[in-house]
């Protein structure tokens, strides 16, 4: 194939499915190029820990350009993608660089949703990218440092209370963690106050925990967080939020932080292309993640909507997005070379999993499922074995060890204006 017959693939996302995507396509002849709004590749799954300071940035997250160093054909760009110009096959980037394309692949993730309540945003926080947990990390540990300070025994009372809005995987273990953090760790490290004493509220608006696990292992769930000092509060919906607290149900609670973890919203892709939407805003794909009026384009990931022979559209979970990723990989590059296509996407569950604090966990691999601390063991080898490459496998697994033979954390350095945050929202009383 001559240099101007080479096709050009743009990948949009550098997340698990964009990754396994220019990943199966290794050797191709073809020109590969990575868009992505940072320069890394974000283990999410223990985005939590960093967020609580179990975990450093570095050890879940990996340069793009060096994970594709050896990527000769993959070129790597951070920047924003803001448009798809679908009819004349170009993606247009915000610093005004336009790439034309062959092929597109758009793995863009998904954003948090407010429910129609988009008011509520200036005063929550979410978890999605490394800033989200790292502000989350200086508004936890200087809530405690305010609190040490204060002589006004409401005020302290208020900074010790922590809502986390959503009863999902990433609810349930920002929970369990947080009430480790504040019952062992900080327990010993303050003289003014008792971080033993903080509440972390669990907030739900079902009626249980981890609707997407079977009950049993739900109400394991339940019972192992409230074992830790969570306020597990089901069935209670949220009816505001605003600079000092939260309404629940008919309950005003006093918080110094509210963690939303309650849905999600694909990117805006399907606006980019013009084209049906899901309700949670994916793009609705066909049989081989293509987008039906685009057969050039694929969708993947939490981006996606993918319900092709299903009773329900796939979850948002990593190994869908990877698998995905290397389906529509493996199939670009059958079409490029000429090849035989693969057949339909098929995902293969292999089971489900969530931690709640040290030593406890719940894994669903259908036929059996396990609690305690056989869950835990498993959810921690097979996330070790997850990481991107060894120099991440070896800090967390040195983080880890420490943390449960210490009850340590080594990643709880103040650096932002977190503690000016709390003076100012207490004294203003409605400035977020």
């Amino acid at each position: 194939m001559s240099a101007s017959a080479r096709k050009r693939i743009v990948v949009v996302g550098a997340g698990f499915g964009g990754m396994a995507a220019v990943q199966a396509m290794k050797g191709l002849d073809a020109d590969i190029t990575l868009v992505d709004r940072t320069n890394h590749h974000l283990f999410q799954p223990l985005l939590y820990q960093v967020a609580t300071a179990a975990l450093s940035p570095a050890e879940i997250a990996t340069a793009t350009r060096v994970l594709l160093r050896r990527y000769r054909n993959a070129t790597v760009l951070m920047a924003e993608v803001i448009a798809v110009e679908a009819a004349e096959r170009r993606v247009r980037l915000g610093n005004g660089t336009v790439l034309p394309y062959d092929y597109l692949v758009l793995a863009t993730g998904a954003a948090y949703s407010f429910f129609g309540h988009d008011e509520w945003a200036p005063y929550t926080h979410v978890l999605k990218t490394l800033d989200d947990a790292l502000s989350i990390r200086e508004r936890l540990l200087s809530a405690f440092e305010y609190a040490e300070e204060s002589k006004d025994s409401e005020q302290v009372r208020r900074l010790m209370t922590f809502a986390v809005i959503g009863g999902g995987p990433t609810g349930v273990e920002l929970a369990g963690t947080m009430a480790e953090l504040a019952r062992s760790t900080l327990a010993r490290d303050f003289k003014h106050i008792d971080p033993r004493s903080a509440r972390i509220i669990l907030c739900e608006a079902g009626p249980r925990l981890l609707s997407a696990f079977p009950p049993r292992l739900s109400d394991y769930a339940a019972k192992a967080l409230r074992a830790l000092g969570v306020e597990v509060q089901l069935g209670q919906t949220v009816r505001s939020i605003d600079a000092r607290g939260l309404l629940v149900g008919d309950t005003r609670i006093e918080v110094a932080l509210v963690l939303w973890c309650a849905g999600t919203a694909a990117r805006p892709a399907a606006r980019w292309l013009g084209v049906p939407a899901a309700r949670n805003g994916a793009v609705q794909v066909g049989a081989d993640c293509s987008v039906p009026q685009f057969p050039e384009i694929f969708a993947i990931g939490d981006v996606a909507s993918f319900s092709a022979g299903l009773p329900a559209p796939l979850p948002g979970l990593a190994p869908v997005a990877k698998q995905q990723g290397r389906y529509v990989g493996r199939l670009i590059r059958a079409r490029i070379e000429g090849r035989r296509a693969p057949g339909p996407f098929r995902y293969r569950d292999w089971g489900t999993m969530a931690v709640i604090g040290r030593s406890h966990a719940i894994a669903d691999f259908g036929r059996f499922r396990l609690t305690g601390f056989a869950a835990w063991l498993t959810w921690s080898l097979v996330h070790l074995m997850l990481l991107v490459d060894f120099r991440s496998r070896v800090a967390v697994y040195w983080n880890w060890s420490w943390a449960f033979f210490t009850y340590g954390r080594g990643a709880r350095l103040l650096t932002g204006d977190a503690h000016m945050y709390h003076s100012a929202a207490q004294h203003s009383g409605d400035d977020a």
